[in-house]
C-alpha cells in the first residue's frame, strides 16, 4: 500500500496538485447542501453561476461538491451570490453550539460558536479576549465606519446585547433540567444590556446635539 505524505501539496500526473483541507471539504458539503435546499440541479446551478459572471461547467460543479476540485475565491463568491447567502454559509458547517467543535484550516478544531463569531466579523478566532487583540482585529478587519461603530461605547453595548440574546435563545431552545435558572439569569442580563444600549445612545445623541449647537453658534459669529 502506498503511503501518502501528510502535505498540502502532492505530485499528480507531473503537476503539483493542492490537497483540499478541512475548510475545503466543508465548502464542498455546503455547496451540495445549499443546492439541494434551493431545489436546483447541478446543471441549473452551473447555468446560474455562469450567468452571474463566473463561468463554470456542470462537471466542474460536480467535482466541487465531491471535494475533487478546488473552489477559488471567485467561485465561492459567485456561489454565495447565487444562493443568496453570506460567504460564511459556505465556509463553515451550520453549527454554532458552544459545546460543538468545527474544523477550520489553519486553526484546527475550534468551538463552533467562536468560529461563527469570527466568520461574522465579530471577534478574532484566537486570542480575542483582550482589549488590545480586539482593537487590532478591528483595525485590520473592518472598514472605517464599521470600525468606529464597533469601538464606540454604543456599538459595544449593541454587540453585548447581540451576544446575550444569542446565549438566551440557545439556552431556551432546548429544555434541559436545571436550565430554568440559567435562562432567567440570561433574561436579566439581556435587560441590563438593553438598558446600557439606551444609556449609550442617549449619550451619543446628546453629544451630537451639543456639537451641532456649537457649530451653529460658530456660524452665527
Amino acid at each position: 500500500m502506498r503511503t501518502v505524505a501528510p502535505m498540502t501539496e502532492q505530485k499528480k500526473g507531473g503537476r503539483t496538485a493542492v490537497e483540499i483541507g478541512p475548510t475545503g471539504r466543508t465548502v464542498a458539503a455546503n455547496i451540495a447542501r445549499l443546492r439541494k435546499r434551493s431545489g436546483l440541479t447541478v446543471r441549473v446551478l452551473a447555468d446560474k453561476v455562469t450567468e452571474a459572471g463566473r463561468p463554470v461547467s456542470q462537471s466542474s460543479l460536480t467535482r466541487m461538491e465531491r471535494g475533487e476540485r478546488i473552489v477559488t475565491a471567485d467561485d465561492l463568491t459567485a456561489l454565495a451570490v447565487v444562493f443568496g447567502v453570506s460567504p460564511a454559509a459556505l465556509l463553515l458547517p451550520i453549527e454554532d453550539n458552544p459545546a460543538a467543535h468545527v474544523d477550520v484550516t489553519g486553526a484546527g478544531r475550534v468551538p463552533a460558536d467562536a468560529a461563527w463569531a469570527w466568520a461574522s466579523n465579530e471577534q478574532p478566532l484566537q486570542g480575542g479576549n483582550t482589549h488590545t487583540a480586539a482593537m487590532e482585529y478591528a483595525l485590520a478587519s473592518l472598514p472605517p465606519n464599521r470600525r468606529e461603530a464597533r469601538q464606540h461605547p454604543a456599538g459595544q453595548a449593541v454587540e453585548a446585547v447581540r451576544a446575550d440574546v444569542t446565549r438566551l435563545v440557545g439556552a431556551a431552545s432546548v429544555w434541559v433540567e436545571g436550565t430554568d435558572r440559567q435562562v432567567a439569569d440570561l433574561a436579566d442580563r439581556v435587560q441590563g444590556s438593553l438598558q446600557r444600549v439606551q444609556a449609550e445612545v442617549d449619550r451619543a445623541v446628546a453629544g451630537y446635539e451639543e456639537m451641532a449647537q456649537m457649530g451653529a453658534e460658530t456660524s452665527a459669529e
